[in-house]
């Protein structure tokens, strides 16, 4: 017996009880960079708005702003019949005519329309516009 021993070198092997992480690492790595690189081609700019039911109870009489793409702005006063659109010369003319519409009638709710092609951004400056002149109720119309 002690012969062979002396033929394997007369050495014990000890095996290693540690978790070699490099190749886990490796993988973290790559994942890391797919991720990274995935979104990047997306085009942010892009935004699909969802659509909405109609409400159970539409408002009766309402203010209407509506933006288009090519930044033309209009406002309007009406009801379930059709509303009588007026165009103004920019921003400024338009919070003005709201101020005016919203002190003449302070119960009317605001509804803003925006179309498919404006800017998601003044849709939302809008809303905050009118939050800041004291409208509780404003709203988005949808199709």
């Amino acid at each position: 017996m002690a012969f062979s021993s002396s033929m394997r070198g007369g050495r014990k092997r000890k095996f290693k009880s540690e978790i070699n992480v490099v190749p886990y690492i490796d993988v973290m790595l790559v994942l890391l960079i797919i991720f990274m690189a995935v979104p990047a081609n997306e085009a942010p700019s892009a935004v699909n708005l969802p659509s909405a039911e109609k409400s159970a109870l539409p408002p009766d009489t309402y203010i209407r702003l509506a933006v288009q793409p090519d930044n033309r702005l209009s406002i309007g006063v009406g009801g379930k019949q059709k509303v009588a659109m007026e165009d103004v010369a920019d921003r400024t003319a338009l919070l003005e005519r709201l101020r005016a519409l919203h002190e003449e009638n302070p119960d009317y709710p605001v509804l803003i329309e925006g179309d498919r092609e404006s800017k998601y951004e003044d849709v939302i400056s809008l809303i905050s516009e009118a939050k800041k002149m004291g409208i509780n109720r404003v709203g988005l119309a949808t199709k």
